[in-house]
C-alpha cells in the first residue's frame, strides 16, 4: 500500500493521454451508425407494425477536430482532471448524496490512474481492482471528467478571447422545460440529452453554447465508436437557432484494464449555437432571477414550400428565448460554483424551483451537507469554501474546495454581471496545477476562479 503522502505527490504528476481525432475515426464511426441504422429498420420489419417509436435522430455530419486546436498527445495531471470532474458534480442529481457534497465524489478515484511524464496514463492498480466491481460508474465518471477537460483545452484555443462555462445540460434545460415525471410541465419523453452545455462568453456580448456528449468505457475502440454513435442522437436533442447548424463535441474515453488510456473525439460543425438577440432587444440581465418558463417541447424543422413540417422530439431554443437561455446559463454556472464551495444560500439564489432550488436549502442528510466556513492561502491566491475529511490508505487527509475570496463576494451577492468581468479579466493568469509547499498538498487553480486542494491532516 502506498503512502498516502506519494498518493498526493502522484496527483501532480504530469502524464500523457492520447487522442484519437481522425478522418479514419469519423469513418469507422459512422459505419457503425449506418449498421444501427438498418438493425432498427429491420427490428420495425420483423414487428410488421408501427409502434410510433420515433426514429432515433443524430448529427447528420461528424468531423475530426483540428490538430491544431486539439493535440494528438497532451498532457494531464490526475488532480486537475477530478477538479474537472467534481465542479461538474457540484450540482448533481445523480445518488443519493445529495445536498451540497455531491462533488466530492471525484475523490474515489485519487488512486485510480497512474503514469509519468515520459508514459502515457493508464488505470492504476486500484483502478483495475474497482472496475472489477464499479465498471459502470467509474468508466462513465472519469470519461465526463476527460471529456469536460479536453472540451476546455480546445475551446480555450479556439475562443483565446473568451472565458469558457461548463453547465449540467439538465439543470439549464429544467428552467424551461419538464424533462421526467417528477418536473411540472411539458414533458416530451425524449430521453436524448446532452450531459453538458459549454458556454463560450465575454462579458456584455452574447454567448455561443456548444453541446457537449462524454462517455467512457473500460473495453476498446469498437466500444468507443459505439459509444460516439450514441453521444451524436444525445447531442442532436438541443438545437440553438437554425435547424441542423448547433455545433457539438462528442468523446469517448478508453479505459482497458491492461494498457494505456485514450480518448476518443469528434465534432458537428455548424454555424449556429449563438445567442444573439434581436435589434432592440434588451440587454441580458445576469444579474436578476430567472423566470421559469413552460416551453412546448420539440425542435421545429425548416418549412417546406407551404409547409411546417412536425415538430422532433428534443429542445429548441429559439430567437425569442436567447436572452433567457444566456442567463440561465449563467446563473446555473454560478449556482455550480456556490456548490463547490459549500454555500446552499448562494447557490439557492440563481436556481429555479424545477432546477431543485429547494434541494439547497432545505434538509441534507448527515455526512453529505457542506458549510462555507474554511478559507486558505493557495498558490499565493486567497479563497473561500468548504472543506472534508476522510481516510486515504489509513491517514487521514483534508480536501478543500472553493472560489477566490473576492470573486466569491460577488457571487453571494447575486452580482453574476460584475463576478463575469473580473473573473474574464483574469482568466489568463489563474489557472495552474502545483504542489503547494506553505499548504502542504497538490493544488488546482481553474479559469473561474474555483480551486480544489487536498493535503495530510496534521
Amino acid at each position: 500500500m502506498k503512502p498516502a503522502k506519494d498518493v498526493l505527490r502522484d496527483l501532480v504528476q504530469r502524464s500523457t493521454v492520447s487522442i484519437d481525432s481522425s478522418a479514419k475515426l469519423v469513418g469507422r464511426v459512422d459505419a457503425v451508425a449506418e449498421a444501427d441504422d438498418k438493425a432498427r429498420e429491420q427490428e420495425q420489419e420483423d414487428k410488421d407494425k408501427d409502434d410510433g417509436e420515433e426514429k432515433l435522430r443524430r448529427k447528420p455530419v461528424l468531423s475530426s477536430i483540428p490538430e491544431k486546436e486539439l493535440a494528438r498527445q497532451i498532457d494531464v495531471t490526475p488532480w486537475e482532471l477530478l477538479h474537472a470532474l467534481g465542479s461538474s458534480m457540484a450540482l448533481s442529481r445523480k445518488g443519493a448524496g445529495r445536498g451540497l457534497a455531491e462533488h466530492w465524489g471525484c475523490l474515489k478515484y485519487n488512486q485510480a490512474l497512474t503514469g509519468n511524464l515520459d508514459a502515457f496514463l493508464a488505470l492504476s492498480a486500484e483502478g483495475r481492482d474497482t472496475a472489477e466491481y464499479y465498471k459502470a460508474l467509474q468508466s462513465r465518471e472519469l470519461g465526463e471528467g476527460f471529456g469536460l477537460l479536453l472540451t476546455e483545452r480546445l475551446l480555450g484555443r479556439r475562443y483565446p478571447d473568451h472565458s469558457v462555462s461548463i453547465v449540467p445540460a439538465d439543470t439549464a434545460l429544467r428552467a424551461g422545460w419538464a424533462l421526467t415525471s417528477r418536473d411540472k410541465g411539458h414533458r416530451s419523453g425524449y430521453r436524448y440529452r446532452p450531459q453538458f452545455f459549454a458556454e463560450i462568453w465575454k462579458p456584455g456580448e452574447p454567448s455561443r453554447v456548444i453541446p457537449i456528449a462524454c462517455k467512457g468505457n473500460h473495453s476498446n475502440a469498437a466500444a468507443s465508436h459505439d459509444q460516439l454513435v450514441s453521444a451524436s442522437a444525445h447531442v442532436e436533442a438541443v438545437h440553438i437557432g437554425t435547424w441542423n447548424e448547433t455545433p457539438a463535441l462528442i468523446f469517448s474515453t478508453e479505459l482497458p484494464i491492461e494498457g494505456v488510456l485514450s480518448v476518443h473525439a469528434l465534432q458537428a460543425p455548424g454555424n449556429g449555437g449563438w445567442l444573439r438577440s434581436k435589434a432592440g432587444s434588451p440587454d441580458t440581465a445576469l444579474n436578476h432571477q430567472v423566470q421559469e418558463d413552460n416551453i412546448f417541447p420539440g425542435i421545429q424543422p425548416p418549412t417546406k414550400g407551404d409547409e411546417t413540417p412536425d415538430k422532433e422530439p428534443g429542445y429548441h431554443v429559439q430567437h425569442d428565448h436567447y436572452r433567457w437561455f444566456q442567463q440561465v446559463l449563467a446563473r446555473t454556472a454560478a449556482a455550480g460554483l456556490g456548490a463547490f464551495a459549500g454555500d446552499g444560500d448562494t447557490v439557492a439564489q440563481y436556481l429555479t424551483k424545477r432546477q431543485g432550488r429547494d434541494r439547497f436549502t432545505g434538509f441534507a442528510h448527515a455526512a453529505v451537507g457542506s458549510v462555507r466556513d474554511a478559507d486558505h492561502e493557495l498558490l499565493g491566491n486567497q479563497f473561500v469554501g468548504t472543506d472534508h475529511v476522510f481516510r486515504l490508505n489509513r491517514t487521514r487527509v483534508e480536501a478543500f474546495s472553493g472560489v477566490a475570496e473576492d470573486l466569491f463576494a460577488y457571487l453571494a451577492k447575486g452580482q453574476v454581471e460584475q463576478y463575469r468581468t473580473n473573473a474574464y479579466a483574469r482568466r489568463t493568469s489563474l489557472p495552474r496545477v502545483d504542489w503547494d509547499n506553505n499548504w502542504g498538498g497538490p493544488v488546482s487553480i481553474r479559469r473561474d476562479g474555483s480551486a480544489l486542494a487536498i493535503r495530510l491532516l496534521t
